[in-house]
């Protein structure tokens, strides 16, 4: 499988590493820059200490010896944090005075105008060793004074508490701008997804290029060319389902009434039975030709369903009770009203057109001598309408896919197309409610509701 590269991801492994590493790069020159002068300031009294002590040296029947008066030598080695030493040594290298173990200058060093500072080893310590040739008669001597290196790794650690501590923290003031900028940066792409994300699948108007960057708008121009073209075919499907279902009503009509003008006549059993299955099959197809032309209403009115048109359920129920009360009467169901006063917006007829089907499928799959109730119910939160049978039900698992077109649970009886709660579903999503399928009163039957947003006045 594919992964999925994210876009911000993408941004800071691009910047970071090499915001980092300027910054790495920078802290480091800010350190050489604060320690070298400092490292050369003690090396310069070093130096300097070198050449005072070269005054000191005599020269007497090509003997080279050193005066150097202990109080003298005492003020040398004085030193608040540092051990100090020195050696004299001869033209042939020999040790004059001082102490012995000061290190010579390595194999390779390059003296400057007889100047040659190196870092060395005195008795296990590391140390720093300025040496300095100075004449002495006809040849010359070297002085090399060492110092331990406590005062220069001070030196160190102040620079780095002085220079290197406000880096880092520049460091991580610019590394979270950085992600602070990507995270801003791409927040109108965030957008753009949050606002596809909250559409409704039939909600396909197109999208406002003016709030999205320059470079995101060939993806939005793109996006309204494809809701267009989806909007296009949607219309085309529509007006497709709308014309055949409207222009098979007729002849179903037609073909419906001659049936029962034929049952109506004393005619063979043979062919009444035939007659009957005509008929049957007349009336189911009529019933789907009007679902079919429900649904397409049903799609083509989803963006003005819920607009500014009021709607009181109760009023809707009681318009159509009788028709409701007849179909009962003829299967032997007890049909009851709970009716208060539930006002939603909506379109009235789209709205009937739902609840008909509710009705009409509570009727169909209740057994004779069951009871439908259709109840309304209006709370400060929610307007419920609900359609509560005791027929069989349906299974937990089923409940979300009996809300897709043409979809039939297992076992169904009945001749129903699998089309009537898809209906109710399409006009629930136009009025911004939800279907809520459940249990009857007692764990018995079916409950369907239609759940409203309150707030309608």
């Amino acid at each position: 499988m594919t992964r999925q590269r994210s876009l911000r991801a993408l941004l800071l492994q691009l910047l970071l590493p090499s915001v980092a590493a300027t910054l790495a790069l920078g802290t480091y020159a800010a350190y050489r820059v604060a320690a070298d002068p400092g490292t050369e300031a003690y090396d310069q009294s070093l130096l300097n200490t070198a050449l005072a002590l070269s005054e000191r040296i005599r020269v007497q029947d090509g003997r080279v010896g050193f005066d150097l008066p202990s109080a003298a030598e005492r003020v040398v080695r004085a030193d608040k944090y540092d051990e100090i030493y020195y050696v004299v040594r001869g033209p042939a290298g020999e040790r004059v005075a001082g102490d012995v173990g000061v290190p010579p200058p390595p194999e390779g060093i390059q003296a400057e105008e007889g100047v040659a500072a190196y870092d060395g080893d005195y008795e296990g310590r590391p140390v720093r060793v300025v040496a300095v040739q100075v004449p002495c008669g006809a040849q010359l001597c070297t002085v090399s004074m060492a110092e331990t290196t406590v005062k220069r790794q001070r030196l160190a650690r102040d620079i780095l508490a002085s220079s290197v501590l406000p880096q880092a923290l520049l460091a991580a003031v610019t590394l979270g701008l950085v992600w602070f900028g990507v995270a801003r940066g791409l927040r109108p792409l965030q957008d753009l997804s949050r606002d596809i994300g909250a559409r409704s699948p039939h909600d396909l108007r197109p999208l406002d290029p003016g709030k999205s960057p320059a470079e995101a708008r060939p993806l939005v121009e793109s996006i309204n060319h494809l809701l267009g073209e989806v909007t296009d075919a949607n219309r085309n499907q529509q007006r497709f389902l709308a014309n055949a279902a409207h222009q098979l009503r007729t002849p179903l009509a037609g073909l419906q009434a001659h049936a029962e003008l034929a049952l109506a006549q004393p005619v063979p059993e043979g062919c009444r039975a035939e007659l009957e299955q005509v008929h049957g099959a007349s009336v189911r197809t009529a019933r789907l030709a009007n679902q079919l032309l429900a649904l397409a209403r049903a799609e083509a009115g989803m963006n003005d369903a819920a607009g500014t048109a009021r709607a009181d359920l109760r009023q809707v129920i009681e318009a159509a009770a009788d028709e409701w009360v007849h179909r009962s009467l003829e299967r032997d169901i007890d049909l009851g009203f709970e009716l208060e006063a539930a006002r939603v917006r909506g379109d009235p007829l789209l709205l009937r057109e739902a609840l008909a089907n509710l009705v009409h499928n509570a009727l169909q799959y209740t057994p004779a001598g069951g009871r439908v109730t259709v109840r309304t119910r209006s709370g400060p939160a929610e307007v419920r309408v609900e359609v509560e049978d005791d027929g069989p039900g349906i299974a937990p698992a089923e409940r979300e896919r009996v809300l897709e077109r043409f979809y039939r649970a297992p076992g169904t009886t009945g001749t129903g197309s699998g089309l009537g709660l898809a209906i109710v579903s399409e006009i629930a999503s136009a009025h911004g409610a939800r279907v809520a399928i459940g249990e009857g009163e007692g764990g018995r039957g079916c409950r369907v509701a239609l759940v409203f947003p309150a707030g309608v006045n």
